[in-house]
């Protein structure tokens, strides 16, 4: 499972991305794409938008407002604390461990 799936699954159904698709006036799905794009985005190396653009598919006015509302490209990082369940600073092996629940893996 790549990174950006299992951003995207830790954002399904997050009732902060929820409550941001409602203020922006977009889907939850898109939502949830849009967040796990920029966030692949800002790892990797080029413009953020861009490269969560040509991920996703997402219109890049609409990743540009996704971005600013999580407080732009330097929040991104700390957005990914929002999904950090254990608090150790790697959002990603949380979201590992939900992708390993998902398929039955304890």
């Amino acid at each position: 499972m790549s990174i950006f799936d299992q951003i995207l699954g830790a954002a399904h159904n997050h009732p902060t991305v929820k409550n941001m698709a409602d203020k922006l006036g977009i889907d939850q799905a898109t939502a949830e794409k849009a967040i796990a794009a920029l966030t692949e985005g800002h790892q990797a190396s080029g413009d953020t938008v861009e490269v969560a653009q040509q991920k996703s598919g997402i219109d890049a006015n609409i990743l540009t407002q996704v971005m600013e509302h999580v407080g732009g490209e330097g929040s991104l990082a700390s957005f990914m604390q929002i999904l950090d369940q254990d608090h150790d600073g790697n959002p990603l092996n949380d979201i590992a461990g939900m992708a390993g629940n998902l398929f039955g893996k304890r």
